[in-house]
């Protein structure tokens, strides 16, 4: 049985979940998510807990088990709680801005970045050098977080870029100059 799969799922108060065959369809105090299941696996929804089971321990009923349960949990939390995801921007003169509902971008290039986020994607800029993108999907918010941090991903000589906040960067030593070199 799978570890993750067979977990149940509580639901918040506020929190309803419809079945409609392999359609779920989650409603909660942020918003309201929607999503075709896989039609093989076996979602139950009781007493304010959200059950998946697989019908058959074949290889890809195993492998979609944990998977629908997943994608199920991170809906209920979404429409819940929400997602965020931060990024930090490293670099003399990198800094964002809000205009509207527009982020500005200036990354060192020779013109600002202007990225128009997606529909129920928010985007803050709390100071100039830090970002958060929240929404209720954890797919799109994790898309958006990668399509900003793509405009200027880390470099590992100096460190600079937008990164994930705690991304570990692994540094390389740069050219060791002239002393190295026969005379």
């Amino acid at each position: 049985m799978s570890r993750i799969g067979r977990l149940p799922i509580t639901l918040p108060t506020g929190v309803d979940v419809t079945l409609t065959g392999s359609h779920i369809t989650v409603k909660g105090g942020r918003g309201t998510l929607e999503r075709s299941l896989s039609p093989s696996m076996i979602v139950s929804v009781a007493d304010g807990v959200v059950t998946v089971a697989r019908p058959t321990d074949t290889t890809t009923h195993r492998a979609i088990h944990g998977l629908t349960r997943t994608l199920v949990a991170n809906m209920v939390e979404g429409v819940s709680v929400g997602f965020t995801r931060w990024l930090d921007l490293v670099g003399v003169g990198f800094r964002a801005a809000k205009q509207g509902n527009d982020l500005v971008l200036n990354l060192g290039y020779s013109h600002p970045i202007r990225y128009t986020p997606p529909e129920g994607i928010t985007i803050d800029v709390p100071t100039p050098t830090s970002i958060s993108v929240g929404g209720t999907n954890k797919e799109i918010v994790g898309q958006v977080a990668a399509k900003i941090r793509s405009f200027r991903k880390p470099e590992p000589y100096k460190g600079k870029g937008v990164m994930y906040r705690g991304e570990v960067i692994r540094r390389k030593a740069g050219k060791s100059g002239k002393a190295g070199k026969g005379k």
